[in-house]
């Protein structure tokens, strides 16, 4: 799915159709290429407005709902029971798991240390699970587990961007923005990518992650607030009326228009298509808050408190904003750093974050399938890395940051059902079968939407990038 051909065959696709005309005219060439420009043309416009395009083949998934934990969810406490690990709390571990490794705090002589949670399987699948997420139990033969997930970076802010971009510096389009380039999006009058943020702070890395990089701006995502008007300024100030600021906007597009033409900038498109989503985002975004009009089952399923913002509300919010066509939507939660120490230890303040996240995760998951909207929504959730079988030395519970293998899980979009794929070792440190690389969970969402990791590219600075650089396989082992 190359989306430059006409970048490098020497073709400005957002020439204006008479510039084209004059100078094919001008240099002999014959109605039949000027027929041609005009369909280049026309394919230019939809790109501008973020008009759903075919994916490469077909997709088993239309959308992308993504719950972002950020700061590194606890495997050991919430999936993945290690008894042995128990066992030998408290004792040195294997100098295979400390020699030659780095870590972000870790000492050298850290102990290891097992977990105090209550695990039970559950389902027809048989997935463990503590009795810290106890509505996760609800969904456990509707997602796809995967236990030995692996990433490069191991501090936050890069961790972050390598999970979100497949790269641990600033500078590269995020997921979503490559997958909304790839595939546009079915709605006219909201981002193709929306942003949804819950919990105490923003993410490390802050816009970076929802950055559309190198890609055209009109790529990245849009930020939300959770109740009253998704951003601010959205409403027209006293006394302009709608007609005037529609007036208003076709003067300033066809403004932008002349000075498209004349200087080929993409983001002069960009700022085009920003007007005009803006203008209808004015009647549209306001009622998409409104979730007051969802029934009360539905409003107690997710636990969303109307007027109350809250990632409960922005899991509902996420729901509405797929069934009304946007493409890709991110929900990043803090904070899941559980070092040890005042407010950060994997007891009481491991308890209330996944209090705040555990029942709406399960209900978007009910929600979607209830509706019949899972099969083609592809639900992910999951941190930036896992944390270490060995403790900290704080003064309450905490682990260290761990790239090895973690736990995510997804649901929906083509997904195999109740499968759990990967394993991880008796100690819980390093995977056994089932790897899943960052880029390979990155080539298998791509794969799921209808699109190739590998032909997915935009050419910059001389050559051809891709979300999965040089890397990444298709995990065939999840799909259906």
């Amino acid at each position: 799915m190359k989306r430059n051909v006409e970048a490098e065959a020497g073709i400005n696709s957002q020439s204006s159709v008479t510039s084209r005309r004059e100078f094919l005219e001008q240099t002999g060439v014959g109605l039949g290429s000027v027929a041609l420009m005009n369909l280049l043309a026309d394919d230019a416009k939809a790109e501008r407005a973020m008009q759903s395009r075919s994916s490469q083949y077909p997709a088993r998934a239309k959308n992308v709902i993504y719950m972002f934990m950020a700061g590194g969810p606890s495997q050991l406490e919430l999936f993945s029971p290690k008894p042995v690990l128990k066992e030998y709390h408290g004792q040195a571990p294997p100098k295979h798991m400390t020699e030659g490794r780095r870590f972000a705090f870790l000492p050298a002589d850290a102990k290891l240390m097992g977990t105090n949670r209550h695990f039970s399987q559950w389902g027809q699948c048989g997935m463990d699970l503590s009795e810290v997420l106890p509505f996760h139990r609800n969904i456990v033969d509707d997602a796809c587990w995967l236990r030995a997930v692996a990433t490069d970076v191991f501090n936050h802010g890069p961790a972050k961007m390598f999970m979100n971009s497949g790269f641990q510096a600033p500078g590269r389009p995020s997921l979503g923005a490559w997958v909304t380039y790839g595939l546009g999006s079915d709605s006219s009058s909201l981002p193709g990518f929306v942003v949804l943020q819950s919990g105490p702070r923003g993410p490390r890395a802050g816009n970076t992650l929802w950055s559309s990089g190198f890609l055209p701006t009109a790529y990245q995502g849009v930020p939300f607030r959770s109740k009253g008007n998704p951003i601010l300024n959205l409403s027209n100030p006293p006394g302009i009326s709608r007609d005037a600021q529609k007036d208003f906007t076709q003067t300033i597009g066809q403004l932008n228009q002349i000075r498209l033409s004349e200087v080929n900038d993409p983001e002069i498109a960009t700022r085009i298509n920003a007007y005009e989503t803006a203008f209808a985002m004015q009647i549209s975004a306001p009622e998409l808050t409104q979730i007051e009009n969802e029934t009360e089952s539905t409003l107690n399923l997710y636990g969303a408190v109307p007027g109350k913002a809250s990632f409960a509300a922005n899991c509902l919010m996420a729901r509405r904003l797929v069934e009304r066509g946007v493409r890709f939507v991110q929900l990043y939660h803090t904070d899941w750093d559980h070092h040890g120490g005042k407010g950060a230890d994997l007891d009481q303040t491991l308890d209330s974050v996944a209090k705040e996240v555990d029942q709406a995760s399960a209900a978007l998951v009910l929600d979607l399938k209830q509706r019949g909207l899972l099969e083609d929504t592809l639900v992910i959730w999951g941190g930036e890395f896992g944390r270490t079988p060995m403790g900290e030395p704080r003064e309450s519970t905490g682990r260290d940051h761990h790239v090895d293998a973690f736990t995510m899980w997804m649901a929906g979009g083509g997904l195999k059902a109740g499968h759990i794929h990967g394993a991880t070792d008796e100690m819980g440190f390093g995977p056994t079968e089932g790897k899943v690389h960052v880029h390979d969970l990155h080539a298998t969402i791509l794969h799921l939407l209808g699109m190739d990791h590998k032909k997915l590219t935009y050419r910059f600075q001389g050559r051809d990038f891709r979300l999965t650089d040089v890397h990444g396989e298709v995990v065939s082992e999840i799909i259906a």
